[in-house]
């Protein structure tokens, strides 16, 4: 970790540092990940949403998963579940994790890889380690988003986005200090390839030690920064924080990020991810993997679900041995 990386990012194209005119975002608040376990039993970090911030409008849930060195058969995985409207970003920074749903597609999701999938009206899946982490044992990291879809698309119909490794933008900040890959959104001028329903901006970026970042965001945006690993501050008040932190900032239209001169990290840099969107304001009602608008919207849901109007499980994964269980 991290997976896509480049040999010399001194050729890689510069985002623009703010002016003088550019007003810095504050730090409005930092929340410490809870610990806890999802899926089949495996471990993640989540800063949101947690008792002390429930709600990042346009954005549900963020986990990060390891990092963990599984030993052979130690490695497990989401079995088979529903999603309705919203959308999930999987992003891969060490292992593979394989993916099938009940349309009969999926994928594998490699390091660097990021996978966005719109359930809209509906989907079932499962996700897992692939069979050579589970059978040989390693190291498995990847971060999974949450984002929530406006009222009007919340039935649209379920697709995917495949964004490999190589496709990802890379750019460095203006000193040529900080790798930042763009997964989606708009930041100084350089686009990432996702697609979304929801306008956001994610991107995952490596300070080296002593480093600096400092970047426009788009004004109508939030703006979250999520400390992977190593350490820093963020902000103009140079707030320190530590892996496991996300900081919440207010207005503005730049953001400045800074790495401590020692890092304790596998990297060597403090890894972040940048995320923000476009608040969407409207009612959320959650129900586990449903988010809809309405208590109603829950309930139908819930029997489209029973029912088996969201599909079904395909045959070939109704028996047999489950990889991780």
């Amino acid at each position: 970790m991290p997976a896509i990386t480049v040999d010399d990012i001194l050729v890689l194209p510069r985002l623009p540092r703010p002016d003088v005119t550019s007003v810095q975002r504050p730090v409005r608040t930092v929340v410490t990940a809870n610990t806890q376990r999802e899926g089949a039993g495996f471990e993640v970090r989540r800063p949101f949403p947690s008792v002390s911030l429930r709600t990042a409008d346009p954005f549900i849930l963020l986990d990060e998963m390891g990092p963990v060195t599984y030993q052979p058969y130690e490695a497990k995985g989401a079995p088979w579940h529903p999603h309705r409207g919203f959308e999930t970003v999987t992003y891969m920074m060490d292992g593979t994790v394989e993916h099938h749903d009940s349309n009969g597609g999926g994928g594998t999701i490699a390091e660097g890889d990021t996978q966005w999938m719109t359930a809209g009206s509906g989907i079932l899946h499962d996700e897992l380690p692939a069979e050579e982490l589970v059978m040989s044992g390693g190291t498995f990291h990847g971060i999974q988003l949450w984002v929530n879809l406006p009222r009007a698309q919340k039935m649209a119909a379920p697709r995917y986005q495949d964004l490999r490794a190589g496709e990802l933008t890379l750019v460095s900040s203006h000193d040529g200090g900080t790798l930042v890959r763009l997964i989606a959104g708009s930041v100084g001028g350089f686009d990432g390839p996702g697609s979304t329903h929801t306008p956001i901006a994610y991107a995952h970026a490596s300070l080296t030690p002593g480093g600096q970042l400092e970047t426009l965001w788009p004004q109508q945006f939030t703006a979250m920064v999520y400390v992977v690993s190593g350490s820093g501050t963020v902000g103009p008040e140079r707030r320190p924080v530590s892996a496991g932190q996300l900081v919440v900032l207010g207005k503005g239209d730049a953001l400045m990020i800074s790495s401590d001169t020692k890092q304790d990290s596998r990297t060597g840099d403090m890894e972040v991810l940048l995320l923000g969107g476009q608040p969407l304001r409207e009612p959320v009602v959650q129900y586990g993997p449903f988010v809809m608008n309405t208590r109603q919207e829950i309930i139908d849901a819930v029997e489209d679900f029973q029912a088996g109007r969201m599909g079904r499980i395909p045959a070939e994964h109704l028996s047999g041995r489950r990889l991780g269980e």
